[in-house]
């Protein structure tokens, strides 16, 4: 099946004859290059192929792993008389293994991948604050009467963002009043001062896990439902044909959204404020034997009016970020059906991310102000 035959000097003729098949018996490639070994280095080879009565891809691998091992000797290799057909599947052979070389010796380095990453940040930042300045722009134009806005829309848009969330608001502000309630209620109870569970439960909740929980579930519901459905009408090009009849998408889309949610925040908070508190209630009255009254008016002593003007603060502008987050992302949508998949799954995680940084900011913002 291969025979090494000298035919003058410093050119060699391997000759494959007979059937190579998978199911045929054939030399390994190591007996090859040990039989090719005994002859002068400087020696060409030249593959004769002519007595091969049967052939498939196998014997395309073996020329391709022969002619790779005598490249890594320095060794020539002429295939020019072999069939077209194997000298075609030779050569993609190479063309692709060659290209994956080629992507790997191109991979940038580290300096230029960082700066890919700074160049890519600033574009988002930039594109980010050109939404929102359109946004503002057109909200304002709204209220000023400039540009047209559905107020159904609106109207539409609050009740799927508000009532429609209150049954998950509520179970999810009783369980966190819970969980408060108790994780207070066991370091208390040391000091006999269970009485206090009520000042936990009540603060927590009015400054700051009541706008932070109500966030985190709007995101996920109403934020991803905004860039879901403004990322399906630019893949069905809504969208553009909003554009084409002179409408201002910002107006007739993004606004009412915008408006919708802002509106709704604040009140989905101070909800989730009270219920937790009855969660803690629930804690207090039942484990801690403390009263239905004085956990009342230990709560009211506890909270006054700024510590829940602090948390309707932080859930509008929550409502504001998720809102802006939801809507930038739909709009940025492509316009496949995996891309409006991606730019929901970006649109909650953007949510989160401002709902968390501007949280921090505010807390800072509010212990210097003396809040």
């Amino acid at each position: 099946m291969l025979e090494f035959i000298p035919v003058e000097s410093g050119r060699l003729i391997l000759r494959c004859s007979a059937s190579w098949t998978r199911d045929d018996p054939r030399p390994s490639l190591r007996v090859a290059l040990d039989e090719l070994h005994s002859f002068s280095a400087d020696d060409v080879v030249a593959i004769d192929a002519s007595g091969l009565t049967c052939w498939d891809s196998t014997f395309v691998v073996f020329l391709r792993d022969l002619d790779k091992a005598m490249r890594a000797e320095n060794r020539a290799l002429d295939c020019s008389a072999l069939p077209d057909g194997i000298r075609r599947l030779l050569a993609l052979a190479n063309e692709t293994e060659n290209a994956g070389v080629a992507r790997r010796n191109t991979r940038p380095g580290i300096l230029t991948r960082l700066g890919e990453r700074v160049l890519a940040f600033w574009s988002a930042a930039t594109d980010m604050l050109r939404f929102v300045g359109e946004v503002l722009l057109s909200v304002v134009s709204v209220l000023a009467g400039r540009n047209p806005m559905r107020w159904r829309e609106l109207a539409f848009q609050f009740s799927s963002s508000g009532p429609s969330a209150l049954p998950i608001v509520s179970l999810i502000s009783v369980l966190i009043g819970l969980v408060l309630a108790f994780v207070g209620a066991v370091q208390l109870r040391h000091f006999g001062a269970e009485i206090y569970i009520a000042d936990l439960v009540a603060l927590g909740m009015s400054r700051e896990m009541g706008a932070m929980m109500t966030a985190i579930i709007v995101a996920g519901r109403t934020g991803a439902a905004f860039a879901a459905e403004l990322g399906s009408m630019q893949a069905n090009e809504e969208i553009d044909a909003i554009r084409t009849f002179g409408i201002d998408p910002m107006s007739f889309l993004v606004a009412p959204r915008v408006l919708a949610l802002s509106l709704a925040m604040p009140l989905l908070t101070l909800y989730s404020d009270l219920l937790g508190m009855i969660g803690g209630m629930l804690v207090s009255c039942g484990m801690m034997g403390l009263s239905v009254s004085e956990y009342y008016h230990q709560s009211l002593q506890a909270v006054g009016l700024v510590d829940f003007g602090v948390g309707l603060l932080k859930g509008s502008i929550f409502g504001v970020l998720i809102a802006l987050a939801g809507c930038m992302r739909g709009m940025q949508s492509g316009r496949n059906s995996a891309a409006v998949g991606k730019a929901t799954t970006s649109a909650v995680v953007t949510s989160i991310v401002a709902i968390v940084v501007a949280d921090s900011i505010l807390t800072v913002l509010y212990d210097a102000l003396g809040w």
